[in-house]
């Protein structure tokens, strides 16, 4: 017989969206990012964008923090980009063209539609697991999911191990500058700085799986869990809150004659 024991929360409840069931906001990402996929168009996510900031209290989370977490995408969205840019189906007036590689009217409005839409998919993401605590979700996703535990687990080992990649570069990076070799070549600096945590990645990983091999925790046994994972009306609420969203995002986009289905 599994039993379940209740443990006291070491933080309290400080954001509505604490109180959402982990898997609930699984369920959430995926209803504010997949219909989005149904079509390339800068309004839909634009409207979805503008919506989901608004809803930035209700997380816990500053707007300063939300664009902090917001600025690598400054540098990926346009990156995502520049295949639409370049190789998008020709229309319109056509500035320049070189073989296969076309800029027209379309292709500069695909680019600018998928750079949008990079931070409309990503932005869920970041709000939703903002402050999700690994064991909750983890929790979540045996109880209410029942998603097999050695696949929780393993999740839930590489989540904990993040915040020391985090530590080893910094420590590698104060290592660098107190040898003197750390002021420039910013560029090279950071490739193998990268490929060296890379390094520790592997070798961390391999140590980690051994351990919880050795622990018994691959073996095929019903686990118990130490917080019960519990849907409430609250969950409900937020899945019809992102419903709505995107519901109005896509509308919104329709109503502009801006939706385009991505096949057609």
């Amino acid at each position: 017989m599994t039993a379940v024991a209740s443990r006291p929360r070491t933080a309290p409840v400080s954001a509505w969206l604490d109180g959402v069931n982990p898997a609930t906001k699984v369920l959430l990402a995926l209803v504010l990012s997949v219909p989005l996929l149904a079509s390339i168009d800068v309004v839909s996510a634009l409207v979805a964008i503008a919506l989901q900031l608004a809803c930035v209290p209700l997380t816990g989370l500053t707007y300063g923090t939300v664009l902090r977490r917001l600025l690598p995408l400054v540098l990926l969205a346009p990156i995502a980009g520049i295949s639409m840019l370049l190789y998008a189906e020709p229309a319109g007036t056509v500035y320049w063209s070189l073989g296969l590689a076309t800029i027209s009217d379309a292709s500069i409005q695909f680019a600018v539609a998928v750079a949008v839409r990079v931070f409309a998919l990503a932005l869920p993401t970041m709000l939703l697991f903002g402050r999700t605590d690994p064991n909750d979700l983890a929790g979540a996703l045996s109880q209410i999911v029942h998603l097999p535990s050695r696949f929780v687990l393993g999740v839930l080992a590489g989540t904990r191990t993040l915040g020391l990649f985090v530590d080893d570069w910094r420590a590698m990076g104060l290592a660098r500058r107190a040898r003197g070799v750390g002021d420039r070549g910013a560029l090279r600096r950071y490739f193998s700085m990268a490929f060296v945590l890379l390094v520790f990645a592997v070798r961390r990983g391999t140590k980690l799986a051994t351990a919880m091999e050795a622990r018994g925790f691959g073996t095929p046994v019903e686990r118990t869990w130490m917080t019960p994972s519990r849907l409430h009306p609250r969950d409900a609420v937020a899945v019809l809150g992102a419903v709505v969203i995107i519901a109005v995002a896509l509308g919104f986009a329709v109503a502009a004659g801006t939706f385009r289905f991505v096949w057609s």
